[in-house]
């Protein structure tokens, strides 16, 4: 089964340059490519999309808005192609549900493999991505997370999150198994009301607006 992957870049050269690029993959079947926000929405709501590739400065409807839209009324999942000129946008971005952000000097394969990682659920932060985050952070600031909320062990988790580490590496050291961290990932969501890991770590650095 193929995944229908959706454009969404104003760039004609980009927007082409990837429709080339990603059909050449036999798992990847383009289904539409836009040139604004309000056309990806529309597509996602015409068509079955499995994942949204979207750039944010657009015109109409900007990606931001697009995602809010998109995670609100289908089920596509959507992934931001960024540079860095953009970084005012990853908060909101994320917390509007964006399962990813990547770059857009990214060769092709790592594009591709981004996609299918988001399709399989998952969530895609280039390590690059989230230390531009972190410095744009006063170094000073604490977390304003509520942490009466959650148990050490929680607190602990979300502490690692934030500092990039995979489940499997807070698995060896916490010294419990990959299952109990996951379990504890449902549970610090529930408790915050947020959707996916990376909004985890937004949460913990900068506090939840």
């Amino acid at each position: 089964m193929s995944i229908k992957i959706l454009i969404a870049d104003d760039d004609s050269l980009i927007r082409e340059s990837l429709k080339i690029i990603l059909g050449m993959d036999e798992e990847i079947e383009i289904i539409e490519c836009v040139d604004n926000g309000l056309k990806a929405v529309e597509a996602c709501l015409k068509n079955k999309i499995d994942v949204a590739l979207l750039d944010i400065r657009m015109p109409v409807m900007n990606g931001v808005e697009a995602i809010k839209e998109i995670v609100e009324n289908t089920h596509t999942r959507t992934l931001i192609l960024t540079t860095f000129d953009e970084d005012d946008y990853i908060y909101d971005a994320i917390k509007y549900g964006a399962k990813g952000y990547i770059l857009k000097n990214n060769a092709p394969d790592k594009i591709i493999n981004a996609i299918k990682t988001v399709y399989n659920g998952n969530t895609v932060m280039q390590d690059v991505v989230l230390d531009k985050i972190k410095e744009g952070l006063n170094e000073t600031n604490k977390s304003l997370i509520d942490e009466t909320l959650f148990t050490e062990r929680e607190l602990q988790i979300i502490k690692a999150i934030s500092e990039g580490v995979s489940n499997k590496e807070i698995s060896a050291k916490l010294y419990i198994s990959e299952g109990t961290v996951k379990n504890y990932i449902t549970n610090i969501l529930s408790k915050t009301e947020l959707k996916h890991r990376t909004q985890i770590a937004i949460y913990y650095l900068k506090g939840k607006n």
